[in-house]
């Protein structure tokens, strides 16, 4: 293997994959739990070490030696000092401040390296949350906790917290004796809650869509029995875990409730709406139902797709610190740059297994992506060169040419349940004028959605119209098809959530075509969301049209 090894490791912490080695895909397995995919053209892939990505696997069970003789096995060459320096550091770095119990009102916050105290004790920002102690730690109120958490990470100090979490108010809840987990899944749940020892109980948990996230939630409610409060992107999420919990425990209707913007009912298991909880009446007042974190008794907060947690949540999760907490979520990246919050507040990752390996075991469809470029009209390139860059894009993401593809995609899959995906609402009203598929939009009614959603299930409809308000928690699960014809600007997020609408396993492969139009905005953008694809290990296959 010696001149086959597929990685140059290089001394600005990013590291290129050549992806024609026979051995890139075990190199890739190999790295990826704890290097981010940066870019990812046809030939060299190029990844990146960063503090974040480094605590995470330490925090996941990943040793420094352990990803130091990874990337040992895998380097071309030999790797400079200063990786090697910067990946021990780090690792020490996460064992370095350690919160533990103190008294009633305050916590502890001990600090290992000498010259980290003088500088914690030295930063005139923390004063207001350190009182030092012996010359080795910190006193803290406990209302400071997670402030605190968010402050030092942002110095570059994640904290270990040791902190035992409150029981919460018990409950009963038990399984049905038709569920069965899978192993994977019991794992995740493990990994989260440990074997009672401090400190676990609270985490984030990375698995690809379809694979069953909101089963970890309910295991974790089943080993918990606790009042739980589920925190979820929109009402069409909250119907489904309120249906998959009932179908999965004996939890009556007494016993669980929706808080959204319809209902408001607080019961001991309560799923809520982000949007519900981040509505205020002016900007510059409170936020009126954030009291429900504080007055639920609750033992468990789930956050589901929790990279999309809203900035202010971040401000209350601060608070509730002492709560069994767990964020599910199939990818960490986050659009505004705060995994660094997340790794913090909810927690870090506790587990990720890769989305090709589950394919591979039948437990997710296997997915074949494609791009299809396409000319821009003639009309329109006038149109588009004197235009700003924001409607660039959307005048090359609503290419009236993509009909005529999405028409000969229907055709070639014509036994297929196909989901037509885009942004652009009067793009997707063109499509529903030329083939007058049933459309959801954020103005359809949650009943009208929930409708469309059951009888594409049961397949009195084969193609369904949606917009972005279908990227999260529709459960569709014999949908083989998505034909993406417009998206937000480089989103990996909503690539990830995408794609996992035609992720559920089932008989047949899934295909995930996006249109695109070439030499245009569009397609800049559309090779970030392929960073995404390629580091799921899925191969994206590229061709030309003209219509």
């Amino acid at each position: 293997m010696e001149n086959n090894r597929p990685l140059t490791i290089q001394s600005d912490r990013t590291m290129l994959l050549d992806v024609h080695s026979p051995y890139a895909k075990e190199c890739r397995e190999d790295i990826i739990a704890f290097a981010d995919l940066i870019k990812s053209p046809e030939h060299i892939h190029t990844y990146s070490l960063s503090n974040i990505s480094l605590w995470n696997a330490i925090s996941s069970g990943i040793s420094a030696e352990d990803i130091l003789n990874r990337l040992k096995k895998w380097s071309r060459f030999d790797i400079d000092q200063k990786i090697l320096y910067f990946i021990e550091d780090q690792a020490r770095r996460f064992g370095d401040f350690v919160l533990e119990e103190f008294d009633e009102k305050n916590l502890i916050l001990k600090v290992r390296r000498k010259i980290f105290f003088l500088q914690l004790e030295a930063d005139r920002n923390l004063k207001q949350y350190l009182q030092p102690n012996d010359g080795e730690s910190f006193l803290v109120d406990r209302m400071h906790r997670g402030t605190l958490k968010i402050a030092l990470i942002k110095l570059g100090f994640p904290v270990e917290d040791r902190i035992k979490l409150s029981k919460g108010t018990p409950i009963k809840i038990n399984k049905q004796d038709s569920f069965n987990s899978r192993d994977y899944q019991d794992e995740a749940v493990s990994s989260l809650m440990g074997k009672g020892e401090l400190g676990t109980g609270f985490g984030t948990i990375v698995l690809p869509c379809g694979s069953g996230k909101t089963i970890v939630g309910i295991l974790s409610m089943l080993r918990l029995k606790t009042r739980t409060l589920i925190l979820c992107p929109n009402v069409a999420s909250v119907h489904q875990w309120i249906r998959e919990i009932k179908s999965k425990t004996d939890i009556t209707d007494d016993m669980i409730g929706e808080y959204s913007g319809e209902r408001k009912e607080i019961k001991p298991i309560t799923v809520c709406t982000y949007q519900v909880l981040t509505w205020r009446p002016g900007k510059d007042e409170d936020y009126p139902h954030f009291s429900i974190f504080r007055d639920g008794g609750w033992g468990l907060i789930i956050y589901d797709e929790v990279h999309m947690l809203p900035a202010p949540v971040f401000r209350i999760t601060a608070e509730l610190q002492a709560i069994h907490r767990i964020g599910l979520t199939a990818t960490l990246v986050r659009e505004d740059g705060r995994e660094d919050e997340v790794f913090s507040l909810v927690g870090p990752k506790r587990y990720d297994t890769p989305w090709a390996e589950l394919a591979e075991r039948g437990f997710i469809a296997k997915a074949y992506c494609h791009e299809i470029r396409i000319p821009l009209p003639e009309e329109d390139e006038v149109k588009y060169a004197l235009a700003s860059k924001r409607e660039k894009f959307r005048i090359a993401s609503c290419n009236k040419n993509k009909i005529a593809i999405a028409e000969k995609l229907i055709e070639n899959h014509s036994d297929d349940q196909i989901l037509i995906i885009g942004q652009y609402l009067e793009q997707l009203d063109e499509f529903k004028k030329h083939f007058g598929y049933e459309i959801i939009t954020g103005t359809t009614s949650n009943k009208k959605r929930d409708e469309l959603y059951s009888a594409f299930r049961e397949k009195r409809i084969k193609v369904l119209i949606v917009s972005k308000v279908a990227n999260f928690a529709i459960d569709l699960p014999d949908a083989s098809v998505a034909i993406q014809v417009s998206g937000t600007f480089g989103s990996r997020q909503e690539e990830a959530q995408r794609l996992g609408r035609i992720l559920r396993p089932k008989a047949r492969d899934s295909h995930f075509y996006s249109v695109i139009t070439e030499y245009t905005e569009e397609e800049d953008f559309a090779t970030n969301r392929q960073k995404f694809l390629s580091e799921q290990g899925y191969n994206y296959s590229i061709e030309k049209r003209f219509v």
